[in-house]
């Protein structure tokens, strides 16, 4: 708890800091007096002078501001008018507006480009058995397929374009979320790999139709949605515990296991689901399993005892099942990183202000919105895993603050944008009753996003979704 704590105040400080910080500078820039930076609303714990400018600390960290000299705002010396913000030409308001969410994409940039240049482990994009008669499944994806490279199933007017490598779990995930939003098919080029050989086996092409799954779907359960069962480990013995069913029976570390009551597994994810199923009416059965020990083909028996999981009562041996799933540092240096980090970028933006139109439209659900809570958890789980994740979480925020902020709604930055293209076509400001009006309207909006968010957020904690 106390990590996710810390790692939520961070990661709102370090976002809140860097886009009032964008606002800021243009400001100094065009020649803006600043009044008060603030980190934070409502009552100010801390603040310091420095020159003309107020920086201050609030004590709720959801948000920040930058006060201008403004004399929409109060009274403004004649003196200082020159440096008052209503006063600027359209283009530098334009200018100090947009540099608030243009902050935070290029700091998402560097954060990415940060990532790459450290590099992280993260599984191989190598597969047990797909789940039967998934969309994997009719593939004709196979236990033990690495999946190395993908492209666009459909032809378009310059063709399907080049396949695109695939390092890692992670890296596939995005491009199988891309074409499903897309309702395009992908085309996957997978070679068969085993655990007991170095060797890979010949390439093959599978057709994997992306576009059967509902855009409302399109999530972070997108993958098992598809039928992937996770990723490949042999079906072997890992470690039987104590006084379990496994160690009573005589299986030890390292046993490979040929067949299970005549049923061979081709992988740990098959060994799993055939104990699970040798107890159909409930009551536990001998296991005859032949295991590969040294060289030596031995027979075992097993009896399994029955187990309370997650509701389920289940058939167990006590032992885990399979090796570590395999893994890849995925590492990228110099310019080539700082590219990767770009496209990323406006990748995730693009993703971003898709979803987000889909919901409006209803084409995606609303559950996908989140809110603080799932911010906080998020940012305390990528904590745990690493200096590198937790880096990779916050450029990923640091995107949809920027993308978000840039939205045409009233009370936020973009909103302010298209007043001002308003006025850039007509010659003339938006009135002030419209202001007023579009104002209240914003407010409300923002409001019932928010709630909306929480109540997700809610739902996902208390296992409502």
């Amino acid at each position: 708890m106390l990590t996710t704590i810390l790692a939520f105040l961070l990661t709102i400080g370090v976002l809140v800091v860097i886009h009032e910080w964008g606002h800021y500078q243009a400001a100094v820039t065009c020649g803006v007096k600043v009044l008060r930076f603030s980190v934070g609303f409502g009552k100010v714990l801390w603040s310091r002078q420095r020159g003309e400018t107020e920086f201050v600390v609030c004590a709720m960290p959801l948000g920040g501001y930058v006060k201008m000299l403004d004399e929409r705002e109060g009274a403004v010396d004649p003196a200082e008018q020159h440096r008052a913000f209503n006063r600027k030409p359209l283009p530098q308001r334009a200018f100090v507006v947009a540099a608030g969410p243009l902050a935070n994409l290029l700091l998402a940039v560097l954060l990415y480009a940060v990532v790459n240049w450290m590099g992280v482990q993260e599984l191989r994009p190598w597969f047990a058995q797909p789940k039967p008669q998934s969309i994997a499944a009719e593939a004709g994806l196979r236990s033990g397929d690495e999946i190395v490279s993908v492209r666009t199933a459909e032809t378009g007017p310059q063709g399907q374009g080049d396949w695109a490598p695939v390092v890692s779990m992670t890296d596939l995930q995005w491009q199988l979320t891309q074409a499903a939003l897309q309702r395009a098919d992908l085309q996957l080029q997978v070679q068969q790999r085993d655990a007991m050989t170095a060797v890979p086996g010949a390439a093959r092409v599978l057709r994997l139709a992306t576009s059967r799954v509902p855009v409302t779907e399109v999530d972070g359960q997108l993958m098992e949605r598809l039928g992937f069962s996770g990723p490949y480990a042999p079906p072997v013995i890992d470690q039987a515990m104590p006084d379990g069913a496994a160690a009573r029976a005589g299986l030890r570390h390292g046993d490979r296991v040929l067949s299970v009551n005549g049923l061979v597994p081709v992988d740990a994810s098959q060994l799993r689901q055939f104990i699970r199923e040798s107890a159909p009416d409930g009551q536990p059965l001998h296991l005859k399993m032949r295991v590969l020990r040294d060289g030596k083909e031995l027979d075992v028996d097993v009896l399994p005892v029955m187990k309370d999981i997650k509701g389920q009562n289940l058939p167990r041996i006590d032992a885990a099942l399979g090796a570590e799933p395999a893994q890849v540092a995925v590492v990228y240096s110099g310019l080539d990183g700082l590219q990767r980090a770009v496209v990323k970028t406006g990748e995730v933006s693009w993703l971003s202000l898709s979803m987000l139109g889909k919901m409006l439209i209803g084409e995606a659900s609303i559950k996908n919105l989140s809110g603080p809570i799932t911010i906080a958890d998020y940012a305390g789980k990528s904590a745990e895993l690493g200096l590198a994740y937790y880096i990779g979480f916050l450029a990923l925020v640091s995107v949809s603050l920027g993308v978000l902020n840039l939205l045409p709604l009233p009370v936020l930055d973009g909103g302010h944008l298209m007043y001002y293209l308003f006025e850039g076509l007509t010659g003339r400001p938006v009135p002030d009753a419209w202001l007023e009006r579009l104002q209240r309207g914003g407010v409300a909006l923002m409001l019932a996003m928010m709630s909306l968010a929480l109540y997700n957020d809610l739902a996902r904690l208390f296992g409502a979704h």
